[in-house]
This record gives C-alpha cells, structure tokens and sequence, in this order.
C-alpha cells in the first residue's frame, strides 16, 4: 500500500522519515526538548499561518469572482463554501492552537534560568524582548481565529446549524475578514520575532 495515497500516510511517513534521519544525524545520542519543540512549532506554524494567507490571497478573491460571475453562467462560490473552507478551517483553527501551545513548551524549554521562560517572554525580559513580540503577537492571532473568525464562519457557512439574517451573514463576513486580514499584517513582524530571536536580528 502507497503511503502517499492518503493524508494521514502521508503525514505518518514525513515523521518517520524525519525520526529515522534525526537517529543517523544524531552524534550526541541525546534528544534536545527545544529542538524538538521548535521541529513541531514550525511545522505547526507553517500549516496555521499558510492556511491564512491561503484564506486571505486565493479563496476569498476566488469566492468573490465566483459571486460576481454566477448571473453570467459561472459556477458560484457554493462548492467552495460546501466543500473547501470547512475543510480548510478546520485544518486552520487546530493548526493555531497547536502553533501556541508548541510555542509556549519552545519558550519553556528555551529558557535555562531559574523561572519561565513562557513568562520571560510574555513580560518582556532581557533577552526575550523579540520573541516575547512574536508571542504576544500570535495570541492575539489565537483569540482572533477562535472568538472572531471561526463562529463567524460557521454563520457564513451554515456550520452552526441556525438560520441566520442576510444582515447577521453580512455583518459575519465584515468581522471574519477584517480579523483574518488583522491576522495576516500580524504575521508579518510575528515572524520577524520568531526568526529574529535566534538569528540576532533584534536583542
């Protein structure tokens, strides 16, 4: 059976392969928590903040095209709607949470001083200022994916199972993409702190 026929065979395997590669690479004999926290981070990370620009630069500009051309024999946004986004945003929603919660056991195990490093970083302390940006920045892209984004969308697409207003659905799509577009400008300094902790980009 081909592995790469299905998501989660694939995914099963990508791990596999990376514990098979870390074993052969490995010359200390030991496992590093930050590493291996910062590995599921990023890959948590990856799969939250692609899925969002994925939202922001292809499916609402194609959802919106697709509307625009229904009268004139277009096949609408309803496929998208029905069979894409709930998908996608299940992917989304989880991907934010394990991003957060990855990050906060990164902070912690980055941290060799007495105390949190999860604290060092929320309280800006020395050394942790750029990453404690970068933390805050995506907690409050946590609360805007769970409290502003995701019921919203389920209004908009029926998820919920309640019949909604024209102007309850109107003022859903207004909330969920003013806070997915607050999310994706978020992104761009969340990750210079992310990046810039480690690289010295900024003390």
């Amino acid at each position: 059976m081909n592995p790469l026929k299905s998501i989660t065979g694939t995914i099963v395997s990508g791990f596999v392969l990376a514990i098979i590669m870390a074993v052969l690479l490995n010359v200390t004999g030991a496992v590093q928590p930050l590493a291996f926290w910062v590995w599921l981070h990023a890959i948590a990370g990856i799969t939250w903040i692609g899925l969002l620009y994925y939202f922001n630069f292809v499916q609402v500009p194609g959802v919106s095209k697709a509307l625009a051309e229904k009268d004139s024999g277009g096949p609408g946004p309803a496929s998208i709607n029905k069979y894409i986004a709930p998908t996608a945003l299940l992917w989304f929603r989880w991907a934010a949470a394990a991003t957060w919660i990855t990050g906060a056991l990164a902070l912690e195990a980055l941290h060799t001083d007495p105390g949190s490093g999860f604290v060092a970083a929320f309280t800006f302390a020395d050394g942790y200022r750029t990453i404690g940006m970068g933390a805050w920045l995506g907690t409050i892209m946590l609360f805007n994916v769970w409290v502003l984004i995701w019921p919203n969308q389920k209004k908009i697409l029926g998820l919920d199972g309640q019949q909604h207003a024209p102007e309850v659905i109107a003022r859903a799509k207004t909330v969920a993409l003013m806070a997915s577009r607050t999310n994706a400008m978020l992104s761009i300094p969340m990750l210079l702190g992310m990046t810039g902790h480690m690289h010295g980009l900024m003390s």
